[in-house]
Formats: structure tokens, sequence, C-alpha cells
């Protein structure tokens, strides 16, 4: 069985995925929190010890001995790699190798001697004959060292490191059907930011960091109304966005108040899918689908609906896949990352 291990700044989460004839069946899957439980998540107070302590105690919480895994996977934020989909002309391998540490130097705004760098083959560019399509990946030495270091702190032996983008991206293709026509807008909702991946069959690949997370929700609310964190975040949790509602009626119509942090999370989103069709000339969005921690906050995807006029909803990772059902959580889309860094290690590619 494969590990998939997502390790977050407020949840580290784990997945067990074996191998099946045809597929993947998920074994067990679990969440732990970093900061101690009924304490105010504070993201600068949250360092390595913190996330060393979480790992252990989710593997004991779960009764499962990382050691008995065939492999372990696990990613890199988005915020800390850099990700571009590229076309160039179809050459041997070790050319190629070659031609992508050059490109990297073009694409990816890092200093090359520093860089990290990995790709994969994505398949034929569909307009332009005898060109390929690569996803190129990079990362800093300093940030692949970190995180190395912090899986031996937690006593495990490291494996394939992936990007949480891409594991994203791996477990929706592996739920769902992706459709011939259109794209599908991923929004992972972190802690501290937010993840937005747009993709198609055959359509650019692409991947932007949003600085908002589930801890902004929670904050602001706790200021708006002057109550304290875990009072806010577990109102939060019940009510969602009713909570922010304006507290004096104008004309008949209660709205969320203006200049929310959702209004400026949706904002983001805005800019980046205009930014996308503008690159692209694509511009046919099929449908958003909201993962992570406060994906699942009450009146969220309705309000992305409704401000985009894009479909959305709640993306769970675990549907008609086999042993889904038998996993228990409140929170099934905050597995995503980890279901996709899962079956990732039963893929062997890369």
């Amino acid at each position: 069985m494969y590990l998939g291990l997502d390790i977050g700044r407020q949840y580290v989460k784990m997945v067990l995925a074996e191998k099946t004839k045809d597929s993947f069946k998920v074994i067990d899957a679990g969440s732990r929190l970093v900061p101690e439980p009924n304490t105010a998540f504070d993201p600068e107070k949250i360092d390595h010890s913190h996330c060393v302590m979480a790992v252990k105690e989710l593997f004991r919480q779960q009764g499962f001995n990382p050691k008995r895994a065939k492999g372990l996977i696990t990613g890199i934020n988005g915020s800390s790699a850099s990700i571009k989909q590229i076309t160039t002309m179809e050459m041997p391998s070790d050319e190629l190798e070659s031609a992508m540490t050059f490109e990297a130097r073009k694409h990816i705004p890092m200093d090359g001697t520093d860089a990290v760098i990995d790709y994969q083959i994505i398949g034929s560019n569909k307009k332009e004959v005898d060109k390929i399509d690569v996803g190129l990946v990079a990362c800093t030495k300093g940030v692949l060292n970190g995180h190395l270091e912090l899986l031996k702190e937690c006593n495990l032996k490291p494996g394939i490191v992936d990007v949480n983008p891409i594991a994203m991206s791996n477990a929706f293709s592996f739920v769902k059907n992706i459709p011939d026509d259109g794209l599908v807008v991923m929004l992972d909702i972190g802690s501290v930011s937010s993840t937005l991946v747009v993709y198609g069959k055959g359509e650019q690949f692409f991947t932007r960091d949003l600085p908002i997370g589930g801890h902004h929700f929670v904050k602001e609310l706790s200021e708006k109304k002057d109550i304290g964190y875990i009072e806010a975040q577990d109102g939060l949790f019940k009510e969602g966005l009713t909570l922010l509602k304006q507290d004096i009626d104008q004309g008949g119509d209660v709205g969320i108040a203006e200049r929310t942090v959702y209004d400026n999370l949706i904002e983001d989103m805005r800019r980046s899918l205009r930014f996308y069709a503008k690159q692209t000339g694509q511009s046919f969005f099929l449908k958003i689908f909201l993962t992570g921690g406060a994906a699942i906050t009450p009146g969220l995807a309705s309000m992305v609906n409704e401000k985009l006029n894009i479909e959305c909803s709640v993306f769970n990772p675990f549907e008609s896949v086999e042993g889904g059902s038998d996993i228990s959580s409140v929170n099934n889309s905050q597995f995503a990352t980890a279901l996709g860094l899962g079956i990732r290690g039963g893929m062997n590619i890369g």
C-alpha cells in the first residue's frame, strides 16, 4: 500500500491507497491538528517541531506503522514551488533534460543554480505538429532539503516528493471523468493560503497561490463579532457565512457585508481566471470544485457560484472510489491532496 501524507500548516492528513488490478482502493484516511486542540491557531507560532509531533500523533491515532507502506509520497505546497506548462520541440530524452534546465531559467523566477527541476511530458501539442507539452516543476534546494529534513525528524524514509497542485488534479482525474471540452477549476482552501488550479483535456495547466485561507475566515469573524478564536471557528463551521450578515437591513436586502475576506478571495479567483482566459484564449469554465479544510464552510460554494456565475460545489475525493464509503470523516474534501499523493505512488511515473 502507498502512504500519501499531506503536511499542512494547521492539519496533517494521510490516505492509504492500495493498487488493485485496474485502479486503487482506499484503505484508510485520517487527519490531525498541528496546534494543540482547543487553542487558537497562530501560523507564526507553528514550526517543524509541531508538525513532527502532529505526524507522529496521526499515525498513533490511526494505529498505523508507516514502515508497512510500500512507499511514502509527500507534497510541497504550491506557494513553495513553481509549476509551468510549456510547449517545446519533440526531442530525445537527454536533449529534453538539457532543454528543460534552460527553459526553467526562462520561465521560473528563481536562481537556476539553486533550483531543483523536474518535468513530465504531458503529450503532443494539439495545435502544433512535432511539438509536445511538458509540465515543468521547480523549487529551491532549501525548500526541498527542509521538507526532507522534516520527514527524517518524523522517522520517515523520504520517497516520492510531488507538488500539491498536481497531486490535487491527479485526485480529481482519478475520481471524475475530465470532459472533452471545457475547463475544470479547483480551489484548495488551506489554512493561510489557497491554491487555484485550472485544467482540461489538451488545455493549458495553470496554478496560482492565493494569499487567503480558512485562518483568515476565522480571524475576520473573531474581530468583527468580538469573540474568541475558538468560538468563531466553531460558529463558522456550524453556521458559515450567515454569521457575517449585516446587522442592519438595508432596503429589504440582507447580504454579506462588503469587502469581507470572502469577497477578496473571490476577486483573486476572478483575476486569476481572467488572466488564464487572456493568456490561452480559453474561458469555458465548466465548474469550480472546492477542496481543503475550509471548503465546507456553509454558504461558501453558493457565494462563489453567485459572484462568478460558475457552478460550484465541494469535491469529495472518495466519491465512487473503492473503500471510500468506509472512511468516516466530517470533511472528506480535506483529503483530496493526500489521495492524489497516495495514488501517485502506484503510477510508476517520474
